[in-house]
């Protein structure tokens, strides 16, 4: 009987000679294709930024919400909020590993995670940002109203008299905050990254791991309250930059990582393990969020223990 599943298709393109056969077999064994596509993530974020202006929603002068001063320093600029979210994580893992001596392939994967995080934030987070086009607290500060306004009628963008177009086009960015959003990113991945490393979620846990694994996002709530204290962005704004963020943080980290709750969660999913030599297998329920209720000492006699025996007799 032949089979023509899914199954079936990739083994046959694994094993195929050639190009396509190449392709698959390097797509299967490596993280390659991980690589291409965070290069155009990257490509994309670049475009928004160089060619794409947000959508100007209407206004009025008399909206007391958009009549908050323009901070002229902000508590946490832009190449800030880069380093506390993107470079300080990045380096934080990097000492990890080295104290750890996790080795090339963990190393890899971790950091591999954390990038496809960031720029997976930053690209949604512009993309709605221009999409919804919502204006900013400080909108008319930004905006300088030519003089005959009137007050009390939506007036269009064209009205302002602001010079920079810089200031003036971010006047419409405001949701979701983009710092909000990209500090839970970068951030909220090494939380994660630091539960599964120290197994947090296992019971009884110290407080001590915990404290350690929570202060990430502290500073991350750290930097989307600045962003109020300025006036860039209201609570909306910040709430929802931040749940973007961490929900791309918890995505990108279990795309590598199991779930936090598992006896093995620090340790990231091998490819040579999830692909067999036919292909592609069916994960087992740990992957689906369960914990295995045995796991394999590895042992010649194929030994087995069961998790909940074990958690009861400690």
């Amino acid at each position: 009987m032949s089979h023509n599943g899914p199954g079936h298709t990739s083994t046959s393109m694994i094993h195929r000679v050639g190009l396509a056969g190449a392709a698959a077999r390097f797509a299967q064994h490596s993280y390659g294709p991980d690589y291409i596509a965070l290069g155009f993530l990257v490509m994309g974020w670049v475009l928004i930024q160089l060619f794409v202006n947000p959508f100007h929603r209407m206004f009025s002068l008399d909206n007391k919400s958009i009549q908050y001063p323009f901070a002229v320093h902000e508590r946490v600029p832009v190449l800030w909020s880069v380093i506390i979210a993107g470079v300080i994580p990045f380096l934080v893992i990097l000492a990890w590993s080295a104290m750890v001596r996790a080795g090339v392939q963990k190393t890899q994967v971790t950091v591999l995670g954390l990038f496809v995080a960031l720029m997976l934030t930053s690209l949604l987070t512009d993309i709605v940002k221009n999409s919804v086009g919502r204006p900013r607290p400080d909108l008319l500060s930004r905006c300088k109203p030519a003089r005959g306004t009137p007050n009390n009628a939506l007036v269009a963008w064209t009205v302002c008299t602001e010079s920079n177009q810089h200031i003036l086009q971010e006047g419409w960015r405001s949701f979701p905050s983009g710092h909000s959003s990209f500090s839970f990113g970068g951030l909220g991945y090494l939380y994660l990254f630091f539960c599964g490393q120290m197994h947090v979620f296992r019971p009884r846990t110290d407080l001590g791991r915990c404290l350690l694994a929570f202060f990430p996002l502290l500073c991350a709530l750290m930097v989307a309250i600045s962003r109020l204290d300025d006036y860039r962005h209201d609570v909306y704004d910040v709430t929802c930059g931040g749940l973007l963020g961490m929900l791309i943080a918890w995505f990108s980290y279990r795309r590598y990582y199991p779930p936090l709750r598992s006896a093995i969660c620090d340790v990231p999913y091998d490819k040579a393990d999830l692909a067999g030599p036919d292909g592609f297998a069916k994960l087992d329920d740990e992957e689906q969020g369960l914990v295995r209720p045995f796991l394999s000492r590895g042992g010649p006699s194929g030994e087995t223990y069961q998790l909940q025996d074990t958690e009861s007799s400690r």
